[in-house]
């Protein structure tokens, strides 16, 4: 029979920084969703519609890496995107075998549309925080995955940084 966690176990636990980031992205998550209801965005679909709007005709694997995303992830996403037709897909001019994506007129509207809830789920999830601590808190986060980007499942590459 194992012992029972104690009361020092639990605190340990719940001071961890991977519970704690793991419990902050699934509130990131839920105020984002909550937010954006009316144009029903996800997090992960506003990042890609961002990055398509920031560079057009990006292929697949750069768009994943843009946003750090598995190339599974990635395609799970743009299918979404592409049935509700926000994004389309065609063959790279440089490779037939790469897929170039870029934002539809409607997803150009939409992401449009998404700027002020998705800036109202930014502000609502930092209200917690004073101005100081909400720049202390995204320099710390930039600090961590900087550092530790060698250990990330999928790699991260901004657009144009490859």
């Amino acid at each position: 029979m194992t012992a029972p966690i104690s009361s020092t176990d639990l605190a340990l636990l719940y001071t961890r920084p991977g519970f704690l980031l793991r419990r902050a992205h699934q509130i990131s998550a839920a105020v984002f969703e909550d937010e954006c209801r009316s144009v029903g965005l996800t997090p992960a679909q506003f990042g890609v519609l961002t990055v398509l709007r920031a560079s057009p005709g990006l292929d697949q694997s750069s768009l994943a890496r843009a946003l750090g995303f598995d190339k599974v992830t990635v395609l799970r996403v743009l299918r979404g995107l592409e049935t509700r037709g926000l994004v389309q897909r065609s063959p790279a001019p440089e490779s037939r075998r790469n897929l170039a994506v870029v934002l539809s007129p409607d997803g150009e509207k939409l992401l449009k549309q998404a700027q002020k809830p998705a800036e109202q789920a930014y502000e609502r999830l930092m209200s917690p925080l004073s101005p100081e601590q909400q720049m202390q808190l995204v320099a710390l986060l930039q600090q961590l995955t900087e550092g530790l980007e060698e250990h990330a499942r999928a790699s991260f590459v901004p657009p144009g940084q490859a």
